[in-house]
């Protein structure tokens, strides 16, 4: 599997981001290795949190998340979803697909890791692959809090705007990262903050994966991960931990989103959901107090 790595020149003097790096060494399924990067602050004895970042972000994301969760007693893990931020980024686009995503995560979080009694966030990219791991591995997770994602398995067809975004990820001349987070955002980033999300990526050959990860949405019964995600499905519909939705109101992508967790998952019927007004798709970026103060309550509870 052809690699590139990120040079680390590119993440000096980030704004609000002086975290430090923490890698692993992972298989990358075809015999070759990849680097994994992750985030992890706080005291280890605390209890877990942990953060998942979607496509086309990377943990700079939750830069505003961590420091809160860290000042409420909380160990807080972040990694970078292989070909984002600091991990290794495969150049081919057929190299990304989605169960190869669940089975990069899950060798970080629970072979490597070992995480337990931890509570996940999720957005985007981050709750469908994260779901995925908790799926293989409920017994790992005390608590899930959802924001602006899902569990596609194919049912329905997906929205004319969402097949237009897949198109343009795959095949667009340029394809602007940081001006695509702002354009997912309420607020308006400074052009530092849109650097700094288009750090991990110096050139085109950096964002197969940003480019390829909306085509992985599963979006018939055909689709190779659509099995998957009903098999997820049955096992997140035994699942009586708690449960939280923490959407934003001014997502159209994910809007009603919350509802099939709400009504499939038992450990939704007594989670404290919560409606985020006034944040975008990236709502860690438009509401971080809100978000960290959603994995709060259940981490309180």
């Amino acid at each position: 599997m052809e690699t590139v790595r990120t040079p680390d020149e590119r993440f000096i003097n980030l704004p609000d981001f002086d975290a430090n790096p923490h890698y692993v060494d992972i298989d990358d399924t075809e015999g070759g290795q990849l680097r994994a990067h992750y985030l992890d602050e706080g005291d280890p004895s605390d209890p877990t949190v942990v953060l998942m970042h979607g496509e086309p972000s990377w943990c700079y994301l939750y830069r505003n998340v961590i420091g809160p969760l860290v000042d409420a007693g909380c160990r807080v893990i972040a990694p970078d979803l292989i070909g984002f931020g600091r991990s290794d980024k495969p150049t081919q686009q057929s190299d990304h697909t989605y169960a190869r995503h669940v089975n990069w995560m899950s060798q970080v979080l629970i072979d490597h890791l070992d995480i337990n009694n931890a509570v996940m966030f999720g957005q985007d990219w981050g709750g469908l692959i994260g779901l995925r791991v908790i799926a293989a591995a409920p017994e790992r997770f005390s608590a899930v809090v959802m924001g602006n994602t899902g569990l596609p398995t194919g049912h329905g067809r997906l929205s004319d705007a969402f097949l237009q975004w897949q198109t343009f990820a795959r095949e667009a001349t340029t394809f602007p990262i940081g001006a695509i987070i702002n354009g997912g955002c309420t607020s308006t980033l400074s052009p530092e903050i849109i650097a700094a999300y288009d750090a991990p990526f110096p050139d085109d050959s950096f964002t197969a994966g940003a480019r390829v990860l909306p085509s992985l949405v599963p979006s018939s019964l055909d689709d190779p991960a659509s099995a998957d995600n009903i098999a997820a499905w049955e096992v997140l519909g035994r699942f009586d931990r708690p449960f939280m939705t923490a959407f934003s109101d001014a997502d159209p992508i994910t809007a009603g989103g919350d509802a099939p967790f709400r009504e499939r998952i038992p450990g939704a019927a007594s989670a404290p959901h919560i409606t985020i007004a006034g944040g975008g798709h990236f709502l860690q970026e438009d509401r971080p107090a809100e978000v960290a103060a959603a994995i709060l309550r259940v981490v309180q509870r």
